[in-house]
């Protein structure tokens, strides 16, 4: 069976297999698992390593079956380097994947780590076609998806969630949501024309826009809350100040929502970076 749509040889069907791997969208899920382990007080040990191979596994699902759904299916995309039996060898593999760390995870953790670990295998799995229609789903998927990340990467080092990692893991969500909205409407012609209901599509651009907005500031409110509350480090609001500083310019950049998701992407990096900081030096905080 060919893999590749392109080219033959085990090469060419490596190359194909690996073109799966986003690394834009790829990185802030891997990183919220080892900050989630940050949150533990703890380096990232074996079993973080685990936690990050699952994690990798399930985001793999979700490219493999989007772009699957999108040219085989769909026809929405002009090329795909996977043939359809390739990108049901690439499920089957990551799942397989999927299975065997989620597996270890049960037998040295416990079977909350599992729980933990199940919906981003779930959302990405069914993210196209049946979730991608709907504008609560479509969003919140991606976002979710890392917010569960976070709270697995905590849990398989600490066995337990404190108010604090659920707490990041909401700001996390909302903040991820709106940048999600933006991203969706890069392709808010062709959803248009096709009836996949985004955000963009049900209540249109510029609005889209005032609610993904609306969702950065509240996710951005939600540290600088919780921060006061004495939940977050006093020093996370510089983690705010940095992402805010991102989002100002990408939304004075124009209707152009793809320049506005590549800087917002990239905030959410400054963001998780900065967060990292004020936790992991939260005892020199708390002495100054």
């Amino acid at each position: 069976m060919s893999i590749s749509r392109h080219r033959s040889g085990p090469g060419a069907a490596l190359q194909a297999l690996v073109s799966q791997v986003h690394p834009v969208f790829m990185l802030p899920p891997l990183a919220a698992s080892a900050f989630g382990a940050v949150l533990a007080r703890e380096a990232v040990g074996s079993l973080g390593f685990v936690h990050l191979f699952v994690v990798f596994c399930g985001l793999y699902t979700a490219h493999v079956k989007d772009g699957y759904v999108d040219f085989h299916v769909r026809g929405e995309d002009d090329d795909h380097p996977l043939t359809a039996g390739g990108c049901r060898v690439a499920l089957a593999l990551a799942t397989l994947g999927f299975a065997v760390g989620t597996t270890l995870l049960g037998l040295a953790v416990d079977v909350v780590a599992v729980a933990l670990c199940l919906p981003g295998w779930l959302v990405g799995y069914l993210h196209a076609p049946q979730l991608d229609t709907n504008p609560v789903t479509a969003t919140l998927g991606y976002p979710v998806g890392i917010g569960f990340a976070l709270l697995g990467g905590h849990y398989v080092q600490s066995r337990t969630l404190s108010l604090t990692v659920v707490a990041f893991a909401v700001v996390f969500v909302v903040i991820l949501a709106g940048i999600k909205v933006i991203d969706d409407a890069t392709d808010y012609a062709y959803d248009r024309r096709i009836d996949k209901r985004t955000v963009a599509v049900v209540l249109g651009r510029q609005r889209a826009r005032r609610v993904a907005y609306g969702l950065m500031v509240a996710g951005l409110g939600g540290v600088v809350a919780f921060a006061l509350a004495g939940v977050f480090p006093p020093s996370s609001v510089g983690a705010v100040v940095a992402f805010g500083a991102v989002a100002w310019v990408a939304r004075r950049a124009g209707p152009d929502d793809r320049l506005a998701t590549m800087l917002l992407i990239r905030a959410s990096y400054l963001f998780l970076a900065a967060l990292v900081v004020a936790v992991w030096f939260r005892p020199l905080v708390g002495n100054a």
